[in-house]
């Protein structure tokens, strides 16, 4: 029976002396750094503020009404060159809707074709998870396959088209 609580006595006081606090090399973890001394700020100014500019009525051209051209899919689908995979892959600036942002196409399988990724992209643009090549189309699409735009090549390095609710798209490098 001795030997029954000397050995559990023993085995208490191992598990006890292992959960001991130890310090790294000295180190005090509770010791807070010293605080920063503030910057020296200048001097603070006082005065009249110069009154407001009114522009003049003819001093600044007027906006400009009529939209870029754009050629119809038709015209385009018929003169456009015909495109590989490998010559899409990389980045994009992507234009649609008044905003521009960037999308990234890749040769790794995914629903609808090859995986893409958008980013800061808004409407449309910002669902587009997918791509791929049929005759001399991009085609866009979302992360179920759905077609969300559909390009020509319109220009070296330039993809013109229009997303499936109709509104125009661009990719560019």
């Amino acid at each position: 029976m001795k030997i029954h609580t000397l050995l559990v006595a023993v085995a208490v006081a191992a598990v006890l002396g292992g959960c001991q606090r130890t310090s790294f090399g000295g180190l005090n973890t509770q010791q807070q750094p010293a605080p920063l001394m503030p910057a020296p700020v200048g001097g603070v100014q006082s005065g009249q503020l110069a009154p407001p500019i009114t522009p003049q009525p003819n001093e600044f051209p007027a906006a400009p009404t009529a939209s870029a051209p754009t050629v119809a899919p038709e015209v385009a689908a018929a003169n456009a060159p015909e495109l590989t995979r490998e010559a899409l892959i990389g980045r994009w600036s992507a234009s649609s809707g008044g905003s521009t942002c960037d999308v990234f196409l890749s040769l790794t399988k995914w629903t609808g074709g090859y995986r893409a990724a958008s980013r800061g992209c808004v409407g449309n643009a910002a669902a587009i998870s997918a791509w791929d090549v049929q005759g001399k189309q991009v085609i866009l699409a979302d992360s179920s396959g759905n077609q969300v735009a559909r390009l020509y090549q319109s220009a070296p390095e330039r993809y013109d088209g229009s997303t499936s609710t109709g509104q125009p798209i661009s990719l560019g490098r």
